[in-house]
Order: C-alpha cells, then structure tokens, then sequence
C-alpha cells in the first residue's frame, strides 16, 4: 500500500486528549491562562494610570485566543459547544471571543498519524492497511468530532474515511457541562444569556453524531429520497467499512460552498434556492431535516452544477403533527393570519394558555420575521438585509424578561438553527431568491414519502 505520510504545515497535527481527567485538566489550564492573562493586563493598565473594569480584562483578545485555542486542542464535545455559541450567539458575544470563536468552525488540529492507525486498528482489525491501494494519512478536512482522510481499495473504490477522535463518545456529556460551567466562571459569556437549551441541544446532536452506522443510514436515506434530484449529489456509503467510529463514502469533489461568493449573480441564486427547496422539502415531504447549518456541509460542483450533500449526523426525524403545525405557521405567516399562526405556535410549544399576551405577540412578530423572506413577493436581496440582527434582537428582548420562561421544544430550536444557518449563507453569498415561490411550491405540494427513518 501507498502511504502519504506528509504533514500539512498549515494544521499541524495534535494528539486528542482521550480520557476524562486529560480533558479536564485541559479545560483548567484554559482557566489558569484566562487568570494569568487578566493580571498581566491588569498590571499593564494600571502602570499606564488607567482603572480597568474586570470585564475589560476578561474580554481581550489574548484570553478569546486561549479559549479557541484550548477548545481546537480538546476537539470533539468541548470544541463543538464553542462552535454552537459562535453560530447561535453572533453579536452576543464580546467581538473578540466572537470572532476568534468564530474560527473553530473549520481549524481543528488533526490527529497524528499514529493515533490514526490505533483508532482504524480498533474498527478493522490489524492489517487493515492491506486493503487499501493508498490511504492518506494527511486528513482532508479535520472538524469537532472526526476528521477525513482518502483512500483507495484494492478493489478500485476512491474513497473518503471519516474517523472519529478516540474518547469523543464517552466525554461528550462532561465536556459539555465543563465548557458551559467554565465559561460562565470565567465572565466569558454574558449573565443573561441563558444558554441551557443550547447546551441541551449540544448533547443530543453530539451523541448522534457521534454514531457513524447511525450517520450512514441516514446518507443512504437521503439518497433514496433525493433520487429523483439530480441536482443534488450525495457520497454513496460503503456499509463493509462503517462502524459505529469510521464512516466509509465515496470520495466526492467540488468547492466550498463560501467559495461561490466570487461566482456570478445567477449561479449564487440558484445554489441558495436549491438548498432552501431541499430544506422545505425535508420539514414538509421527508419529515427527515439533516438540522446543522455548518457551511461546510454544503460543496459545489462547478462542473456540473451539482450541490453536495456532506454529513448527515445531525439528521433528526420529525412526526407528522409538528411538520403539519410548521407548514400552518408558515402559511399563516405568508398570508398574514395571525390567528392560525397563533394555533401553531400553540400547538409547537412556542407558548401556551398562560403564556402573557405581550409575549405572544412579540413571539409572533418574531415569527413573521423569520419567515420575512418567504412572504415578500419577487426576490428576496439577502446581500442588504440585516434579518438575523433584527430576530436576534428580538430573542433577546424576550430572553431578559424574567416574566417570560417559555421555551420551545428541542425540534423546533433545531429548525430554527437550520433556517438561520441557511440566512447567513445566503446572506454571505449576497444572493437574491425568489422565496416566496419557493415556498408556495413547497406548501402547495401534496408528494409525501414513506417515513422510513434509520
């Protein structure tokens, strides 16, 4: 067998720490830098004669930098929950923790070469390495939770591994209350901004993801489903490869989907209606809605002018009632019928009987903002709206009133992620869309598929 040993200079390869207790001493270590760095600032500002607030000294951006820093070091749980904040916080977070935050969407370390072979050794058993004509230990991507490599079979298959990093499954839990706890010590994050249900939805996603035969049935699903759309391209599974810690594909190409910014006005268009039909078409046809908004989920195909589908573990199904009660709050919405989007919201979980009347209304106007792009007529320009700022300001408003406890169910949180995901892609890509058409052909639409979920 080929081997490719290099190293990519640009992400140096780091050892994942695997146990309990090597995972929270890292976490302590980010503690002690967070301290050190806010007395050596500290100093610094009172030898210059000024009287620095603490939150001054917290928020710098040598402490937002040990944060991401220790948080690419531990990947897996840890690394995911600062992912989550950056995306679901946006302008919440102080500049500086949000930006650098921001980055751990695509710069995790990844494994070196020898904890690679020992976690492929655990999966395939030794000698694996003899049914590869070539495997590149220098990883194509490394993320959160796994990172993939290349490889060709014996048997002529161009392939790409996905392989878990050893430990993530069993400290998904604990990391995700350690980070949470830690960063609420240190001030990192605002007093008010109640982040339970995010890390709530942080364990659930990470133990699904963290399941690769769970994740395969899923892209097998999506493949059948998405049969009769060639527009869409999907890797093929190789079932004989997968376990619970590899995922084993078909290699497929293409861009960055962020790289489409440079691409012309049409061809930016009609990768974000493509991805908004195919989100609609999940919530109402499928009831299967794959709910991370990660960018890097999404390639493209310059070629052909094929969007690639990547990931499927954040695959979630969803019953008939509540796809039924989000198509009624769409259409009440699109139509301007606040009583029905009122009986939705109701029967979602968005409020109930006791629910004051000043947070339903204000939750409905949220409501009508997040669907702003689907009601207007003509195309939505996404490259001059500010749509996330305005419902986020909102969410806010309502999350500071202490008379307000209410929260929507984890479905609907998951939704809500998708959709706002899929905004600031579009919104990245300047792009201009007819959605309100998208969307009368989606409600309109009376296809429905056998609910088969893996």
């Amino acid at each position: 067998m080929n081997k490719d040993n290099s190293t990519d200079a640009r992400s140096p390869t780091l050892a994942v720490p695997s146990g309990r207790g090597s995972r929270l001493v890292r976490l302590g270590w980010m503690a002690t830098g967070i301290a050190g760095g806010m007395v050596a600032e500290g100093a610094r500002q009172l030898a210059q004669g000024n009287r620095p607030k603490v939150s001054d000294l917290l928020f710098t951006p040598a402490n937002a930098r040990r944060v991401a820093d220790q948080l690419a070091k531990l990947r897996g749980a840890a690394m995911k929950v600062g992912q989550l904040i950056s995306m679901d916080s946006g302008d919440l977070l102080p500049p500086a923790l949000g930006d650098i935050l921001g980055r751990l969407r695509s710069d995790a370390k990844a494994m070196p070469k020898s904890q690679v072979v020992s976690v492929l050794e655990a999966n395939w058993g030794k000698g694996w390495e003899k049914q590869f004509k070539h495997f590149s230990f220098t990883p194509l991507a490394a993320a959160s939770i796994g990172q993939v490599h290349r490889a060709q079979t014996r048997d002529g298959r161009d392939m790409a591994i996905k392989i878990q990093y050893p430990g993530v499954r069993e400290s998904i839990d604990s990391d995700v209350d350690n980070v949470a706890a830690l960063f609420r010590m240190s001030g990192l994050l605002p007093k008010e901004m109640d982040i339970k249900p995010l890390l709530r939805d942080a364990k659930r996603q990470l133990h699904d993801e963290a399941d690769y035969v769970r994740e395969g049935n899923y892209l097998r699903r999506y493949g059948e489903l998405l049969a009769d759309e060639p527009v869409y391209l999907l890797p093929q599974l190789h079932a004989d490869l997968t376990t619970h810690s590899v995922l084993a594909m078909s290699f497929v190409g293409g861009v960055p989907i962020e790289s489409l910014v440079d691409a012309p006005q049409t061809e930016r268009d009609r990768a974000v209606a493509l991805l908004f039909a195919l989100l609609l078409r999940e919530v109402f046809e499928f009831r299967l809605v794959q709910t991370d908004p990660n960018f890097a989920n999404y390639r493209y195909d310059t070629d052909s002018r094929q969007l690639i589908l990547l990931d499927f573990g954040a695959t979630r199904p969803y019953k008939a009632t509540m796809a039924n009660e989000f198509r009624r709050l769409m259409k009440g919405a699109i139509t301007g019928d606040r009583a029905a989007m009122s009986a939705a919201a109701i029967a979602i979980g968005y409020f109930d009987d006791t629910t004051q009347e000043k947070h339903r209304q204000a939750i409905l106007e949220m409501g009508e903002q997040a669907f702003e792009p689907f009601c207007l007529a003509g195309e939505y320009d996404f490259g001059g709206s500010d749509l996330p700022a305005r419902i986020r300001d909102g969410g806010m408003a309502l999350g500071l009133d202490k008379t307000f406890w209410q929260l929507p169910p984890a479905d609907a949180m998951l939704l809500q992620r998708k959709f706002g995901g899929l905004y600031l892609l579009a919104i990245r890509l300047k792009a201009r869309v007819d959605l309100h058409a998208v969307a009368q052909a989606a409600l309109a639409s009376r296809k429905r598929s056998p609910p088969s979920h893996a």
